[in-house]
């Protein structure tokens, strides 16, 4: 769709951490958003009722949207159990009926969200055209998602596109997650057990995230992409930095978790794609990143107390 006028988008998990960044970042290019879900994302975004989960009119409210583009972020399974969780099985259902709705409508372009656990971890660099081997329930999903979203694509004449997202990090980070643990405990003055941290990650700020994946949607790419840093960068490195911006010290104790069976030393995403079809280049540092987690931590610790 380069070069074309911005088009209308349907959005799916737009009240979701990684989608209130991909509509910001989607109406700053210029595009129409129609959210489709259980919650309304305010903002004066066109919101259209719906649980993907149910069976209720999912073809007549994605008719009356009328998108070209279809950005399915939506995929909830409970906090700390959505690597095996059955509730990942629904959610292939419930995305397989979306496309094919979004398709009878006249739809042309579909954008799936997957995850870099689709891939096998036992190489550091992963590239997309690599053969995918999931170890969880979780990663089985989205590839197997993926898979019957290119072929469907390719048998319907559409576009399809599949971002697998990398470790992400920012201000609104769901609980449980490194960088948002870290930065909320050290601030109210608590230890944060962890790790060695010698493991290396490839971390992206949430607000690149949804611009890459809106960037993404505007464009004519097909097939998967990483949506990554493209850098490696220890989990100790991290959470010294997040130290130093939190004016604390020595309240990190490594080693006192271990690494799980099979997680490996380092994993980092190839952007080549990213980088030269899709033309995203990151705009957070990792120090401003982290900076603006820390800041974000701070205020809403401070809004708590007054």
């Amino acid at each position: 769709m380069t070069g074309e006028a911005r088009p209308k988008v349907l959005v799916t998990g737009a009240t979701g951490y990684v989608g209130r960044a991909a509509v910001r970042h989607l109406r700053a290019l210029g595009c129409t958003v129609h959210a489709l879900g259980r919650h309304d994302p305010g903002d004066g975004i066109a919101w259209h009722r719906t649980d993907l989960l149910a069976d209720g009119d999912l073809v007549g409210a994605v008719a009356d949207i009328d998108a070209q583009v279809c950005l399915h972020l939506a995929w909830s399974v409970p906090p700390g159990r959505f690597w095996t969780h059955p509730d990942n099985l629904d959610w292939v259902g419930a995305s397989l009926r979306l496309f094919r709705a979004f398709v009878a409508a006249g739809g042309r372009r579909v954008v799936g969200v997957g995850s870099c656990a689709e891939y096998a971890w036992d190489v550091p660099l992963l590239r997309e055209e690599m053969p995918l081997r999931p170890d969880t329930l979780y990663g089985r999903a989205k590839a197997a998602l993926a898979d019957l979203l290119f072929a469907f694509a390719q048998q319907e004449g559409v576009e399809a596109a599949w971002a697998r997202l990398f470790f992400l990090y920012g201000p609104g980070e769901p609980e449980g997650k490194l960088v948002s643990d870290a930065a909320s405990i050290l601030l109210r003055g608590g230890r944060v057990a962890t790790t060695p941290g010698e493991q290396s990650r490839d971390f992206l700020h949430v607000d690149d995230v949804g611009r890459a994946l809106a960037l993404l949607s505007c464009t004519s790419m097909t097939g998967p992409v990483n949506i990554a840093s493209g850098q490696a960068v220890r989990v100790r490195e991290v959470l010294e930095r997040i130290e130093r911006l939190t004016d604390t010290e020595g309240r990190v104790d490594y080693g006192q978790r271990s690494l799980a069976a099979g997680e490996p030393m380092k994993l980092v995403g190839d952007v080549s794609r990213l980088r030269d079809e899709v033309g995203f280049r990151p705009h957070f540092s990792l120090e401003a990143g982290l900076r603006d987690t820390v800041d974000h931590w701070r205020q809403r610790l401070q809004d708590r107390v007054s």
